[in-house]
């Protein structure tokens, strides 16, 4: 996929880790009128097998709702993205009634018009990171109770990552209070450039300098498995559902 002086490759990862049922889910979606824009959407649904599931369900169908009606020239990212995160929240919660069930899911989307402007969102403890090589240029801030802890000068992100309480969330999607929804605008993308959305069952298992290093030297298929392997080996176990969304910004002649 060309856009401009660059080509987009893309590429998801899947995998159910050593759970017994899969509640994560990835998509990348490309715009069928506008060549060259493409969003990513990840969810990692939390309620059980079947709430879990449904909650996760909910943000893709959404995200193609919306990106299909979506128009670069003229429509507002940033607001597709946070409709996209409200409204998927208030099905999710309509389902919680209907169901009698407790279904939850982060969210963490990101969007690139055919320009090579970038939008993203998030709610919840998925992440998106932007590399430029090997560098972290910029990720996402957890809404969870340890990311409070370490903005507060608490905790380290290391100490963060082994604490007992690292999987409470402070806000997401399906919660009785509206999800916090963080928003970040890249003006442009460059060659070099990696984006990555992830789930907390892989980026908890890898340093900014290892994601990096792998993001800038494997393709975003080779990193995708290459990340879902390591994380399964690392978790020893005891290791979450892993998905990820992978871009890499390439020259044309490359």
């Amino acid at each position: 996929m060309s856009n401009g002086g660059f080509r987009l490759n893309a590429s998801t990862g899947l995998h159910k880790g050593d759970r017994d049922y899969q509640q994560d889910q990835v998509k990348f979606l490309c715009h069928q009128r506008a060549k060259g824009c493409v969003m990513a959407v990840l969810a990692d649904g939390m309620g059980g097998r079947s709430g879990g599931r449904k909650a996760s369900d909910q943000v893709m169908m959404t995200a193609g709702q919306l990106f299909e009606r979506y128009d670069p020239a003229t429509d507002d990212p940033v607001a597709t993205l946070s409709q996209l995160v409200q409204e998927a929240h208030t099905v999710i919660r309509l389902t919680a009634i209907s169901a009698e069930e407790e279904p939850h899911s982060t969210i963490a989307s990101f969007l690139i018009n055919p320009g090579g402007d970038c939008y993203w969102a998030h709610a919840g403890d998925s992440r998106i990171y932007h590399f430029h090589g090997p560098r972290l240029i910029k990720r996402t801030l957890d809404h969870s109770y340890v990311q409070l802890l370490v903005s507060r000068g608490e905790l380290t992100e290391e100490q963060a990552n082994c604490h007992p309480k690292s999987n409470i969330l402070m806000g997401c999607l399906g919660a009785e209070k509206d999800p916090p929804i963080d928003t970040h605008f890249i003006e442009r993308l460059r060659t070099g450039d990696t984006l990555m959305a992830c789930s907390d069952g892989v980026w908890h298992y890898f340093t900014n300098e290892e994601l990096g290093s792998v993001l800038h030297t494997l393709t975003p298929r080779e990193a995708s498995e290459f990340l879902i392997q390591k994380a399964r080996s690392r978790a020893r176990g005891t290791g979450d559902n892993l998905s990820l969304a992978i871009v890499k910004l390439e020259p044309l002649d490359a």
